[in-house]
């Protein structure tokens, strides 16, 4: 019972996933404000400090309300 509830909230989320794709596209990820981005002649550095911000908050989001629901 445990395994089919687990596959229908992967399939969902999958399904989700494909239907905001195009739409997340468009989302300035890796050029926010407070990403640093040095770009010289032979070299290239980037550090997305507030796309991992975002990205970390919305996983802890996910996370607390996978939580809840197993509660």
């Amino acid at each position: 019972m445990r395994l089919r509830l687990i596959l229908i909230i992967l399939g969902a989320l999958l399904i989700l996933a494909g239907v905001l794709l195009p739409y997340l596209s468009k989302i300035p990820f890796g050029k926010l404000p407070g990403d640093i981005i040095i770009d010289k002649p032979n070299v290239k550095i980037f550090i997305p400090i507030t796309s991992m911000l975002i990205i970390s908050i919305l996983l802890s989001l996910i996370m607390l309300i996978i939580q809840y629901i197993r509660k």
